[in-house]
């Protein structure tokens, strides 16, 4: 009979919502188990340049955050980790069983010195830095992450045993195995977070193969403090752009993609990114084609004014095409909104401003419950105005972008709710 180790709550996702949650709960005296399918705790916001629209540095808020998670008494943290079932039991506790993927390396011996990477003779894309540079086939994901522990890929190793014979303290392990851990929880948060619209999807952009066309994501990457470059640089032969381009609505309010709605947070970010582009590079032009400026939230429309204040053309218009000169230069083909002409205009570097979309994987982990999601595959509220938490499972609730495209505060503000909901759950059951 299997044995079940038991805590009080279960947080699928340690993002900024799985981490808020965690921490509210943890400080009101609730053991905590907060598992991440990635190397490191953070998710999307540790890899951010700065947060619109106060333009604070993104991972001087997150990291002490990081930190507090880490190492708070009650929350155990589980990388490398994701939820295999899930079964709701008659008395309402939740039995679970979680698979740990193995780094390849023992993580209390490993100090985080990266001499391994030294001598790795394997390079492959990074991941963390959306394939804009390389790594080692063993490396640390990026600076600040949390545990910083290296890890092997160990579907691009060559085992050549460089790594192992240069650990100063003998962590590698070759023969690490996935590791099947069970628990048995009072209550289940899903923080599992959004996806990234694939913008391959729109061929006529041109994304994965004109090599100028990059996603904001990446540009997001060249503009952080822990980016791969010390300056910005296109990535068909490293020169600084001088021309550059936003496409907003990139994967969203397009119904020939499957996704209706608007992700809220793209006008604002790519309006971000303007202002800090405009900094690093005084001399670029930044053009901004948008369909329609969504700046709904508290200094929002301010920061958008600011932005065009500052020198950032906005143009109303939807590209139709994009097309590549021998150069590298794009030409953007597009209606012009203003004068209903079709214009063309040419820069030497694209960025597409990519929605949010959802992430439902987790729906398949309930073994014995279902767990409703939307007709965008959102995970569904079923009482969205007064208990915006609740999912359709009793003692499950959903905090963050897992129910909807959101910016950080309200991600935050969700988590927040997800934590109350919980604990008021948890103390009713006592």
């Amino acid at each position: 009979m299997e044995s079940f180790e038991e805590s009080d709550v279960l947080i699928v996702g340690a993002g900024i919502a799985g981490e808020e949650s965690a921490l509210k709960l943890a400080d009101m005296g609730f053991k905590v188990i907060l598992i991440e399918k990635e190397p490191s705790i953070g998710g999307k916001m540790i890899l951010l340049s700065k947060v619109f629209p106060t333009l604070d540095c993104a991972a001087c808020i997150t990291t002490p955050k990081v930190s507090e998670t880490a190492r708070h008494l009650n929350i155990k943290v589980l990388t490398m980790t994701e939820p295999e079932s899930i079964i709701h039991n008659e008395d309402n506790s939740f039995s679970v069983t979680l698979v740990k993927h193995p780094r390849y390396v023992v993580e209390k011996d490993c100090t985080g010195c990266q001499e391994c990477e030294t001598v790795c003779p394997v390079v492959v894309k990074d991941q963390f830095q959306f394939d804009l540079v390389a790594r080692k086939a063993v490396y640390i994901p990026f600076n600040i992450a949390n545990p910083r522990i290296a890890l092997i890929d160990i579907e691009n190793c060559v085992l050549c045993g460089a790594c192992e014979q240069k650990c100063p303290s003998s962590c590698i392990d070759f023969t690490q195995e996935d590791e099947i851990i069970n628990y048995k929880v009072k209550s289940v948060i899903v923080a599992t977070g959004y996806n990234l619209f694939d913008p391959k999807k729109i061929e006529r952009y041109g994304y994965g193969t004109y090599r100028n066309v990059i996603t904001s994501m990446q540009m997001e990457r060249q503009l952080a403090p822990t980016r791969p470059f010390n300056n910005i640089l296109r990535p068909s032969d490293g020169k600084v752009p001088d021309k550059i381009a936003y496409i907003f609505c990139t994967g969203s309010r397009d119904h020939s993609v499957g996704n209706p709605i608007c992700s809220q947070v793209c006008c604002m970010y790519s309006s971000k990114q303007a202002q800090l582009l405009m900094g690093a590079l005084p001399m670029a032009d930044i053009t901004l084609y948008y369909i329609n400026v969504r700046a709904f939230g508290k200094g929002f429309n301010e920061f958008y004014i600011q932005t065009s204040d500052m020198g950032a053309t906005y143009v109303k218009g939807k590209i139709a095409l994009i097309s590549e000169k021998e150069n590298g230069n794009l030409i953007l083909r597009y209606e012009d909104f203003k004068t209903g002409q079709v214009t063309e205009s040419e820069h030497d570097l694209v960025v597409l401003s990519v929605g949010l979309i959802a992430n439902p994987a987790i729906k398949k982990v309930f073994k014995n419950a279902n767990l409703e999601i939307d007709q965008l595959n959102f995970i569904k509220q079923t009482d969205l105005l007064q208990n915006p938490a609740l999912t359709s499972i009793p003692g499950v609730f959903v905090a963050g972008t897992a129910t909807a495209p959101m910016d950080i505060p309200d991600t935050i503000m969700s988590a927040g709710a997800a934590a109350a909901e919980a604990s008021g759950y948890l103390k009713r059951r006592q």
